[in-house]
Parts: structure tokens; sequence; C-alpha cells
């Protein structure tokens, strides 16, 4: 039998207090909505209708040509906000999940086993439940004395005895796609919300005789739905501690996973060690053996085997095998360091290619330079490579050696083999193998510190 999904996401999240639709908001890396499509798919589900409506752009933007968006242009409750789906389902034989966009733990797997429980039961709506020891905020799950559901309850609705009720409605349905739409068209605003509620087609449905049913959840937190800031950081917290603890179970050390952030996308080789005070984000791939933190992070970022990386920053860059970075070093956007490369202390690099076995080892900026192999970086070397216009390359040849302090003034070529003299600044190319020096003459003027006594007293008054 074919399965539909429907997701709601035309809500504001007024409670977020933020200019950005909710279901854009970021869990562990990702729009929190990714997660709900990705439960969805994982479920068999082959049409997914996402129904929006703030910031409707924007949603529509991010969910391009994965799915069929419709919009709510009033939210006048979840029943109207399933309701706008109706045309796109003119004709559908099949059953329908409806979620809300905001549930970012629910898994696959939950999915599976409401679809399932529903077609076992042959009923026209199942709902998803779960057991809360603290309910407050939560739709109750009313059943008859025989356990038959008879209704959902939103708390603003709910007499004292209602409220005592522990067992919730997730706000997870599978509905038969007829059933569904006969009962939305009944729904009236008549509730504490003015609202057309879609609990409301669970007692409707059950009024007219035909079956309801409800499977719970074992793990509880997989229904939690975020609706303000410290919401969804207790969520993320329970996903990032789900992410490292996987990790772990593949092999990888985390001595303190408490200490370390890790997006859902990314990836890391067996036999290395994520130390505290890390951050793995985007779609970073670290390879096996590696030494990653303290304090690094890591942004998109690909990593082959045995990189160590501690207290810097790298993004958007690749670094080959046997690479070390740190500490305090920033690795931008656009470069590709070489096997066995060492970028050390204070060092920054832009958009460059560093050489297998070169060495930047210290208080150096690398700009839209090429270096080739065993190249060596002196102390406080800068490529000059923007002259207020526009950016221009520098070019080192393998094998040479950069004095400390030298500066670069792109365009330039150093050619293999060639040495800078330390302190000079390079305005033309270096050939191959020769000595660039670039530097005023010394000057020795003899007793000068003698002809300026005088003149150190007068700044220098003695204590009285």
């Amino acid at each position: 039998m074919p399965l539909a999904a429907v997701i709601l996401a035309a809500g504001q999240g007024t409670r977020m207090k933020s200019a950005l639709p909710k279901v854009l908001h970021p869990v562990a890396g990702r729009p929190m909505i990714e997660y709900v499509l990705d439960a969805v798919r994982g479920a068999g589900a082959d049409r997914v209708i996402v129904v929006v409506g703030y910031e409707a752009g924007a949603v529509e933007a991010l969910l391009t040509d994965r799915v069929e968006a419709v919009r709510q242009p009033e939210q006048l409750g979840t029943g109207h906000a399933v309701l706008q789906a109706g045309p796109l389902l003119t004709g559908y034989d099949g059953d329908i999940l409806v979620l809300c966009g905001d549930t970012p733990l629910v898994t696959a797997e939950d999915l599976l086993t409401l679809v399932r429980a529903h077609r076992g039961a042959k009923v026209a709506a199942t709902v998803l439940t779960a057991e809360l020891s603290k309910p407050e905020g939560y739709g109750r799950i009313i059943r008859d004395a025989g356990g038959g559901v008879t209704g959902i309850v939103e708390q603003k609705d709910a007499g004292p005895a209602e409220l005592a009720v522990r067992e919730v409605n997730s706000g997870i349905y599978c509905f038969a796609a007829g059933a569904l739409f006969d009962a939305l068209a009944e729904l009236t605003p008549d509730n504490a919300q003015g609202e057309y509620y879609l609990t409301d087609c669970v007692r409707r449905l059950k009024e007219a005789g035909q079956g309801v049913f409800a499977v719970r959840i074992p793990v509880a937190t997989r229904i939690s739905g975020i609706n303000t800031r410290v919401q969804l950081a207790r969520v993320e917290a329970l996903m990032r501690r789900e992410i490292v603890e996987r990790l772990m179970l593949s092999g990888v050390t985390v001595p303190d996973p408490s200490s370390i952030f890790i997006d859902a996308g990314v990836r890391v080789g067996r036999d290395s060690v994520v130390y505290p005070f890390t951050f793995l984000e985007g779609q970073t791939v670290v390879g096996e053996r590696c030494r990653i933190g303290p304090g690094a992070r890591l942004v998109d970022a690909t990593l082959a085997d045995g990189v160590e990386v501690q207290y810097a920053v790298v993004k958007g860059s690749s670094l080959a095998s046997g690479v070390t970075v740190g500490p305090f070093a920033y690795i931008r956007p656009d470069c590709a360091i070489g096997e066995g490369v060492k970028v050390g202390d204070f060092v920054e690099l832009k958009k460059s290619v560093i050489g297998p076995g070169s060495k930047v080892p210290h208080l150096s900026y690398i700009g839209d330079a090429t270096l080739g192999e065993n190249v060596n970086i002196g102390a406080g070397t800068i490529t000059c490579n923007y002259d207020g216009r526009r950016k221009w390359p520098t070019r080192i040849g393998s094998r040479s050696f950069i004095g400390s302090n030298t500066n670069l003034v792109a365009p330039v070529n150093i050619g293999e083999e060639a040495v800078t003299g330390a302190g000079s600044t390079i305005t033309r190319d270096v050939p191959d193998g020769a000595l660039g020096v670039a530097r005023a003459r010394q000057e020795n003027l003899p007793g000068w510190s003698g002809r300026q006594s005088g003149l150190i007293k007068k700044s220098f008054p003695p204590d009285e």
C-alpha cells in the first residue's frame, strides 16, 4: 500500500523569539526539519508534502526538488494545516503519516513501528504515544475501560482528571487517507485556542464507529518537540550524545564525551582520538589514527590518516596524512596541505597549496600561494598578496628556504632550492638556486650612546 507523509512546518515558533522559521533552526549542524525528512523517507514514504507558512520562501528554498510544498497563509491550527494538503492528495488511496517538522529525534524505525501497527490493526487512525513523568504541555490520550482510545484532549482544554493522565500524544499519526479528509471536513474551532485541531479527527472517527488505535513508543525522548531555545538545547544535547556514542562504538576514543561537539554529518576513522573542547562541524571527515584537540575546530575539513590538530581552526580545507597543525593556527578555506607538512603556532594559511614535507613552523601568513616540496618558511614570513584591488599569487619552488621576516610581494616566483635572506622584502623573482637579499645596508655610528646620554637623562630624570 502506498504511503505519503504530510509534515507541518508553517508556524513561526513565537516562543523561539526568532526571525528564522522554527524548523530551520539547526540541531547538530542541520536544520531540524532535515531529520524529519530523513525519518519519513526511511519509513517508506514515496510522497512528502510540507505545509509551509511563516517565511515560506526560506523553507521552500531549503527543500527545493525534494518535497511538494503547499502554503498555509493563515495559521488556524494543525487540522487546518493538514487540510491544505488535500488538493495534492485528491484521489490518493493509501496511508498518510502526519507529523510536525520540529521533532528531529524521531527515527525511521519509530515511524515504521507506527505504520505497521496501523496496518496490522486495520483502523482509520493510529497515534504514536509516549508516557512521560512530567506531561505538561502535551495533549493527553484518553482511553476507555477496555484500553481503547476514545480521544485526545489538549492540555488547555483538559480537566483535572485528564491532566492526571501521563500518556501523551506525540503529534505523530498514521491515517487512512479517505477517513482523514472526511474527518477534517467536519472540524470546527470550538476550543480554547479557537483553532482547528487535528486531534479532534481522532474523536470524530471514533464517534463515527471507525477504528482508532495507539502505539506507545518505548523511548519517550524521541517525541520531543522544540518550542523554545531551552528545548532546542536539550534536544541537541541528546542528539550529540548519540552521535558521540556511535563514534565510540565504531572505534573512536573520546576521553570526555560531554566536552566535545560533533555534527551529524561528521565522520571519524577508527583509532582516532578527539580531545576535550573540540568542535567537528559540517561535513568534516577525519581519517584513522588522528589526534584532534584539545581546543580544535574543524568545519567542512577533510583529514587523511595520522593527522594532528591542536588548539587550531581548519575550515574547508584538506590535510594529507601525517600533517601536524597548531597550536594556535588558522587554516582558512581552499587550502590543500600535503603529506607530512607542519603548520605551527600562530600561522595563518589562506587558499594555498603546501607541498609534501614543507614547514611553516610559526608566526607566518601564507595566502594565495603555491609551495613545492620540502620548503622551509622562516618565522615572520608574509606573502603580501593584496594590492588594494585584487589578490596576487606567490609561487615557491621545492626545497627553497625562506629566511625569517621575509616579505614576499606578490606576484612573485621563488625558484627551486632558492634562498631569501632574513629581513628581505622580495619584489622580484628569485631564480633557481639563487640567494635573494633585499634590505638596507647596515650603518654603525661609533660613540652614539655617549652623544645620546644627555638626551637620555633629560628624557628619564632620576627619582627624587
